[in-house]
C-alpha cells in the first residue's frame, strides 16, 4: 500500500513540476508585436492652386509598370475625394506612375510621375518579416493634366495619417 502511495505521489510531483515549467515558459517569453497588417504607402492630398485641400471633380486612374512590362492598376476611378493612397515599391530607386484624368465630357489627360526614393530597411525583430520604410528624395512629372506635385513629408512609414505629397491637377481641356 505504501509503495502505491509513493508511486502516486511521484506522479503527482512530476505532473506539478511539468505544469510549473510550462507556466514558467509561457510567462517568460517576450511578446513580439510584428506589424502584420501595416502597410507602407504614400499619401496624396489633392489641392487647389492656392494649396488648399479640394475634392476631385474629375475621375483619375493610376497605373504602374511591373517588372514583366505589364501594367498594374493601382487606383481605379477615383472621384469626389480629396486624398488617396498609393503603394510604394520595395526594390526600385524610382517609382513610375501613370495618371489618367478624365472629365465628365470624355476629355482626358495622361501624365507620368517619377518618384525617387531611398529604401530604408526597418528591423522590428528577428521573428518578424522584413519591412522597408522610404525617404522621398525627388519628384518629376509631365504637365498634361498635372499642374504641380510637391513633397511635403519625405518620410514614408506605417503612419498613414501623414500626407507625403500635394498634387494639383489642371482642368481637363
Amino acid at each position: 500500500m505504501r509503495a502505491h502511495i509513493l508511486k502516486i505521489a511521484s506522479r503527482l510531483t512530476s505532473t506539478l513540476l511539468l505544469t510549473g515549467a510550462v507556466v514558467f515558459m509561457l510567462f517568460s517569453c517576450s511578446s513580439i508585436d510584428c506589424p502584420v497588417q501595416n502597410t507602407v504607402s504614400t499619401q496624396y492630398l489633392i489641392c487647389d492652386a492656392d494649396g488648399n485641400e479640394t475634392s476631385l471633380v474629375d475621375t483619375i486612374w493610376v497605373f504602374t509598370e511591373r517588372e514583366d512590362t505589364s501594367d498594374t492598376l493601382l487606383l481605379n476611378r477615383l472621384t469626389g475625394k480629396s486624398a488617396f493612397s498609393l503603394p510604394i515599391s520595395y526594390s526600385h530607386p524610382e517609382d513610375v506612375l501613370i495618371f489618367i484624368k478624365a472629365d465628365t465630357t470624355g476629355n482626358y489627360a495622361l501624365d507620368t510621375l517619377w518618384l525617387k526614393k531611398d529604401d530604408i530597411p526597418h528591423f522590428e525583430s528577428v521573428d518578424c518579416a522584413a519591412h522597408f520604410f522610404h525617404r522621398l528624395t525627388a519628384v518629376r512629372y509631365s504637365r498634361n493634366g498635372i499642374d504641380s506635385v510637391s513633397i511635403v513629408n519625405p518620410n514614408v512609414d506605417y503612419d498613414q495619417s501623414r500626407t507625403h505629397l500635394h498634387i494639383i491637377f489642371k482642368p481637363v481641356e
